[in-house]
């Protein structure tokens, strides 16, 4: 097989049961002992009224953003909670209709408020322009009318309508979701989710087989590209021919793109297979990644697949599965809906952990930054910007940790690091799976790094500068409404996507994986 370019990867988005004393929840390995900010007393799980106290907060951010003609929710917002912006996404649209369902159950709003934000919510989506053939929406709209935008509201700079396989893997979620929790509700969501054609997305042609999901396609010719190919939509889905993003795939298995397939297959419009067909690293003989991949090659539902994976440069040796950038969240925001975990043991029930242990000893040990936590966020120097941790990332150039891009390399490591970029929405993802250390590192940012307002958490802060970007961004607060339901619930978000008819359909897949960890 040829070796690639240097890839690219899409331009990210811009812009009941309490958890009390004696509670069962996962622990993360010794690895993060030393996981506790400065002045942390203790890892102990945040109590009940803790966790509601952030969500209640969280949630009054999300429901400014709201708008209350449309019921579509704002990409962001900032801390005053008013001067919401006037773009949206399906990814911020399916966030706020699953943060509407954890507030009902967390108590937050009453069920009668849930029903009618998501009923509203729901009205306005069955009327917005989309892709009819495939039951796919574009991905930016007026918050205020529910328009199609095709110039930016706030500089009226060109916009052309894409459907991003990414985003609307989150909302096809999310009306999953709403369809399973909300009786009032649950015609009008499956209206909206029952048409959608995930196999429109799926490449059956490409190299790896049985193929992988396109990052999207436009409708309309963009000469803004010059790597678009035109074809009828994908796997007869019929209607006018589309513009693809010829160079751009969804090939690796640590990425938030997994949720679309994951539909794919439970819809039985994606094969089983296309699971494994994607990286789990690159194979050991391709020379432009930085580090060198340790593993073996196993086969899955006639897939090859080499079960690859990165030491991360941890003193007792730590194996980690990476993705492209190192991101909490390509990690586990499919987390919030499957329970990786739990169905395969063998493979994410190991990495969900390492990679918070890897973050954490990052943050704690390597940069000696005293908190933890890196994901795409609103950038406290600007607008946004990819975080991550270098060496858990198959990137050559790096998700960076801090705002002075301080590389990793395997053969020199660097031995100081600059103003690092903690954002909150990775510690309520990290909850999940070592919520000790995660309320430990919350509370730091909370108390001593002051990255909290009315809203709850702000976006991003900095480490040493103490920089903090003053935003509250819907996805953000979305993820971490869901983590917080999952906690307080006992995987109660969980449990509203994976029911019995997905369990039969992804869990037979996705078990039998073993990552080379």
């Amino acid at each position: 097989m040829n070796q690639p370019q240097h890839p690219s990867r899409r331009h990210l988005i811009a812009g009941g049961a309490g958890i009390a004393a004696g509670l069962v929840v996962p622990t993360l390995t010794t690895a993060a002992a030393f996981a506790a900010p400065p002045g942390a007393d203790d890892k102990r799980p945040a109590g009940r009224s803790q966790l509601l106290r952030w969500a209640s907060d969280t949630w009054a951010s999300l429901a400014a953003m709201a708008d209350p003609g449309t019921g579509l929710v704002s990409d962001k917002i900032p801390g005053t909670l008013t001067g919401r912006v006037a773009n949206t996404s399906p990814t911020n649209i399916g966030g706020y209709l699953w943060s509407c369902i954890v507030a009902r159950d967390l108590g937050v709003i009453a069920p009668g408020e849930s029903r009618r934000r998501i009923a509203q919510t729901l009205n306005t989506l069955a009327r917005m322009d989309h892709h009819a053939s495939s039951g796919m929406f574009y991905n930016w709209y007026d918050v205020r009318d529910g328009s199609v935008l095709t110039t930016w509201p706030e500089n009226g700079s060109l916009v052309r309508p894409f459907v991003s396989s990414v985003d609307m893997g989150w909302l096809g979620a999310a009306l999953w979701v709403v369809a399973n929790a909300d009786p009032s509700n649950r015609k009008a969501a499956l209206a909206l989710y029952s048409p959608m054609r995930w196999d429109v997305f799926f490449d059956r042609s490409f190299a790896k087989q049985p193929g992988a999901n396109y990052g999207g396609f436009y409708t309309a010719p963009n000469p803004d590209r010059t790597d678009l190919v035109q074809l009828p939509p994908l796997n007869g889905v019929g209607g006018p021919d589309v513009w693809y993003t010829a160079n751009h795939h969804y090939d690796t298995a640590v990425s938030e793109s997994r949720m679309v397939t994951y539909l794919g297959i439970v819809r039985g419009q994606i094969p089983g297979g296309a699971y494994y067909a994607t990286w789990r690293t690159f194979p050991a003989d391709w020379t432009w990644p930085e580090m060198t991949p340790v593993g073996q090659t196993r086969t899955y539902l006639g897939v090859d697949v080499y079960e690859g994976a990165y030491r991360y440069p941890y003193p007792d040796g730590l194996y980690v599965v990476p993705g492209w950038g190192g991101s909490m969240f390509e990690e586990l925001m499919p987390d919030l809906f499957v329970p990786e975990a739990t169905w395969a043991p063998g493979s994410w029930g190991k990495n969900h952990p390492n990679h918070v242990a890897a973050q954490i000893h990052h943050g704690m040990v390597d940069a000696r930054y005293g908190y933890w936590g890196f994901s795409p966020s609103n950038d406290p120097y600007g607008a946004y910007r990819e975080y991550g941790v270098d060496a858990l990332g198959l990137n050559p150039d790096g998700y960076f940790s801090d705002e002075e891009k301080t590389n990793y390399t395997p053969t020199s490591p660097p031995t100081t690091y600059g103003d690092g970029i903690v954002t909150p929405h990775a510690s309520f993802l990290a909850m999940m799976h070592a919520p000790g250390e995660a309320t430990a590192n919350l509370l730091g940012i909370q108390n001593r790094l002051g990255a909290y307002g009315k809203g709850g958490f702000y976006d991003a802060v900095g480490t040493r500068s103490g920089k903090i970007s003053r935003w509250h961004l819907s996805l953000d607060q979305s993820m971490i409404m869901g983590a917080i339901g999952n906690v307080v619930t006992r995987d109660g978000l969980r449990k509203y996507f994976a029911t019995a008819p997905v369990e039969s359909a992804l869990r037979p897949v996705i078990a039998p994986e073993q990552f080379s960890i």
